[in-house]
Protein backbone atom coordinates (compact mmCIF):
# COMPACT_ATOMS: atom_id res chain seq x y z
CA UNK A 1 0.00 0.00 0.00
CA UNK A 2 1.19 3.28 -0.99
CA UNK A 3 1.21 6.24 1.65
CA UNK A 4 1.43 9.75 -0.18
CA UNK A 5 3.10 12.66 1.48
CA UNK A 6 -0.56 15.07 0.93
CA UNK A 7 -2.34 17.26 2.94
CA UNK A 8 -5.93 16.32 2.35
CA UNK A 9 -9.42 17.88 2.83
CA UNK A 10 -12.51 16.42 2.87
CA UNK A 11 -15.90 18.63 3.71
CA UNK A 12 -18.88 17.04 3.50
CA UNK A 13 -22.17 17.79 6.20
CA UNK A 14 -22.65 14.20 7.34
CA UNK A 15 -20.01 13.45 10.38
CA UNK A 16 -20.20 9.61 9.40
CA UNK A 17 -19.32 9.74 6.39
CA UNK A 18 -16.36 12.38 7.20
CA UNK A 19 -15.26 9.53 10.14
CA UNK A 20 -15.47 7.05 7.24
CA UNK A 21 -13.35 9.45 5.25
CA UNK A 22 -11.12 10.30 7.62
CA UNK A 23 -10.02 6.14 8.06
CA UNK A 24 -10.04 5.64 4.44
CA UNK A 25 -7.91 8.52 3.60
CA UNK A 26 -5.89 8.42 6.55
CA UNK A 27 -4.18 4.87 5.53
CA UNK A 28 -3.42 6.04 2.20
CA UNK A 29 -1.89 10.04 2.68
CA UNK A 30 0.49 11.62 5.81
CA UNK A 31 -2.30 14.39 6.44
CA UNK A 32 -5.93 14.09 6.60
CA UNK A 33 -8.58 16.43 8.16
CA UNK A 34 -12.29 16.67 7.60
CA UNK A 35 -14.78 19.69 8.10
CA UNK A 36 -18.29 19.74 8.00
CA UNK A 37 -19.12 23.54 7.51
CA UNK A 38 -17.74 24.70 4.00
CA UNK A 39 -17.72 28.23 5.14
CA UNK A 40 -14.32 27.01 6.83
CA UNK A 41 -12.51 26.54 3.78
CA UNK A 42 -11.71 29.98 2.74
CA UNK A 43 -9.99 30.33 6.38
CA UNK A 44 -8.10 26.79 6.11
CA UNK A 45 -7.62 28.10 2.30
CA UNK A 46 -5.62 30.65 3.43
CA UNK A 47 -3.18 28.70 5.81
CA UNK A 48 -1.63 27.22 2.77
CA UNK A 49 -0.20 23.86 1.51
CA UNK A 50 -3.32 21.29 1.10
CA UNK A 51 -2.93 19.49 -2.02
CA UNK A 52 -6.80 18.15 -2.46
CA UNK A 53 -10.16 19.04 -1.40
CA UNK A 54 -12.36 16.41 -1.51
CA UNK A 55 -15.70 18.33 -1.84
CA UNK A 56 -19.56 17.07 -0.80
CA UNK A 57 -21.97 18.64 -3.97
CA UNK A 58 -24.85 19.33 -1.44
CA UNK A 59 -25.04 20.66 1.74
CA UNK A 60 -28.57 22.17 2.03
CA UNK A 61 -30.73 19.33 2.12
CA UNK A 62 -33.92 21.58 0.18
CA UNK A 63 -31.84 21.46 -2.60
CA UNK A 64 -29.77 17.95 -3.85
CA UNK A 65 -28.96 19.66 -7.57
CA UNK A 66 -25.22 20.43 -6.97
CA UNK A 67 -25.24 23.78 -6.64
CA UNK A 68 -23.67 23.85 -3.24
CA UNK A 69 -20.87 22.41 -4.63
CA UNK A 70 -20.56 24.16 -7.68
CA UNK A 71 -20.57 27.96 -5.47
CA UNK A 72 -17.67 25.90 -3.28
CA UNK A 73 -15.92 24.99 -5.89
CA UNK A 74 -15.60 28.36 -7.43
CA UNK A 75 -14.91 29.74 -4.06
CA UNK A 76 -11.77 27.27 -3.81
CA UNK A 77 -10.53 27.92 -7.37
CA UNK A 78 -10.65 32.20 -6.49
CA UNK A 79 -7.29 31.27 -4.43
CA UNK A 80 -4.31 32.49 -6.17
CA UNK A 81 -2.69 28.58 -5.49
CA UNK A 82 -6.05 26.28 -5.21
CA UNK A 83 -5.67 22.69 -4.77
CA UNK A 84 -6.82 19.97 -6.71
CA UNK A 85 -10.56 19.60 -5.76
CA UNK A 86 -12.72 16.51 -6.05
CA UNK A 87 -16.63 16.64 -6.13
CA UNK A 88 -18.21 14.15 -4.72
CA UNK A 89 -22.05 13.30 -4.33
CA UNK A 90 -24.82 10.88 -4.41
CA UNK A 91 -27.34 12.24 -6.35
CA UNK A 92 -24.68 12.90 -9.59
CA UNK A 93 -25.85 12.87 -13.18
CA UNK A 94 -23.21 13.00 -16.58
CA UNK A 95 -24.38 16.66 -16.63
CA UNK A 96 -23.61 17.58 -13.22
CA UNK A 97 -20.08 15.97 -13.53
CA UNK A 98 -19.80 17.53 -16.99
CA UNK A 99 -20.79 21.10 -15.25
CA UNK A 100 -18.43 20.87 -12.38
CA UNK A 101 -15.46 19.64 -14.51
CA UNK A 102 -15.99 22.92 -16.75
CA UNK A 103 -16.32 25.15 -13.48
CA UNK A 104 -13.09 23.86 -12.84
CA UNK A 105 -12.87 20.12 -10.45
CA UNK A 106 -10.30 17.67 -11.03
CA UNK A 107 -12.40 15.08 -10.87
CA UNK A 108 -16.12 13.74 -9.65
CA UNK A 109 -17.13 11.01 -7.85
CA UNK A 110 -20.33 9.11 -6.78
CA UNK A 111 -21.23 7.74 -3.75
CA UNK A 112 -20.76 5.29 -2.67
CA UNK A 113 -17.69 5.40 -3.96
CA UNK A 114 -14.93 2.47 -4.10
CA UNK A 115 -11.78 2.86 -2.16
CA UNK A 116 -9.05 2.63 -4.19
CA UNK A 117 -10.95 4.45 -7.15
CA UNK A 118 -11.26 7.35 -4.37
CA UNK A 119 -7.29 7.51 -3.66
CA UNK A 120 -6.65 7.07 -7.28
CA UNK A 121 -9.14 10.02 -8.55
CA UNK A 122 -7.21 12.09 -5.80
CA UNK A 123 -3.69 11.25 -6.30
CA UNK A 124 -4.13 11.75 -10.15
CA UNK A 125 -6.06 14.81 -9.30
CA UNK A 126 -2.76 15.94 -7.35
CA UNK A 127 -0.77 14.97 -10.13
CA UNK A 128 -2.21 16.96 -12.66
CA UNK A 129 -3.19 19.61 -10.61
CA UNK A 130 0.67 19.91 -10.07
CA UNK A 131 2.84 18.76 -12.06
CA UNK A 132 5.91 20.27 -10.67
CA UNK A 133 5.52 18.40 -7.95
CA UNK A 134 4.75 15.03 -9.79
CA UNK A 135 7.90 15.80 -12.06
CA UNK A 136 9.59 16.35 -8.07
CA UNK A 137 8.50 12.93 -7.22
CA UNK A 138 9.53 11.15 -10.37
CA UNK A 139 12.96 12.40 -9.74
CA UNK A 140 13.63 11.54 -6.53
CA UNK A 141 12.16 7.91 -7.20
CA UNK A 142 14.66 7.80 -9.98
CA UNK A 143 17.52 9.22 -7.53
CA UNK A 144 16.80 6.49 -5.13
CA UNK A 145 16.19 3.69 -7.88
CA UNK A 146 20.01 4.43 -9.02
CA UNK A 147 21.58 4.79 -5.53
CA UNK A 148 20.07 1.30 -4.98
CA UNK A 149 21.34 -0.41 -7.70
CA UNK A 150 24.84 1.56 -7.90
CA UNK A 151 24.95 -0.18 -3.67
CA UNK A 152 23.64 -3.56 -4.96
CA UNK A 153 26.27 -3.76 -7.52
CA UNK A 154 24.05 -3.63 -10.22
CA UNK A 155 21.88 -6.95 -8.68
CA UNK A 156 17.98 -6.60 -9.13
CA UNK A 157 17.28 -8.57 -6.63
CA UNK A 158 19.10 -6.95 -3.93
CA UNK A 159 18.26 -3.48 -5.20
CA UNK A 160 14.26 -4.53 -5.04
CA UNK A 161 14.71 -5.77 -1.70
CA UNK A 162 17.08 -2.26 -0.47
CA UNK A 163 13.99 -0.31 -2.12
CA UNK A 164 10.95 -2.61 -0.64
CA UNK A 165 9.31 -3.44 -3.94
CA UNK A 166 9.47 -6.48 -6.18
CA UNK A 167 12.01 -7.30 -9.23
CA UNK A 168 9.40 -7.08 -11.31
CA UNK A 169 8.23 -3.35 -10.03
CA UNK A 170 11.51 -2.42 -10.10
CA UNK A 171 12.35 -3.75 -13.51
CA UNK A 172 9.35 -2.46 -14.81
CA UNK A 173 11.01 1.34 -13.34
CA UNK A 174 14.44 1.07 -14.49
CA UNK A 175 12.48 1.20 -18.36
CA UNK A 176 9.99 4.09 -17.15
CA UNK A 177 12.91 5.68 -16.46
CA UNK A 178 15.75 4.41 -18.94
CA UNK A 179 17.82 3.35 -16.51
Amino acid sequence: MSRYNYHIIAIDDNIALLQTLKVVLGAHFERVATISDPKMIQGILAGGSIDAVLLDMNFDNSRLDGSDGLFWLQRIKEHGNAPAVILITAFGDINLAVESMKKGADDFITKPWDNNELIEKIVAAIEKHSPQQANTLEQKEKEQIMEALSAAGKNISQAAKKLGISRRTLYNKIAKYGL
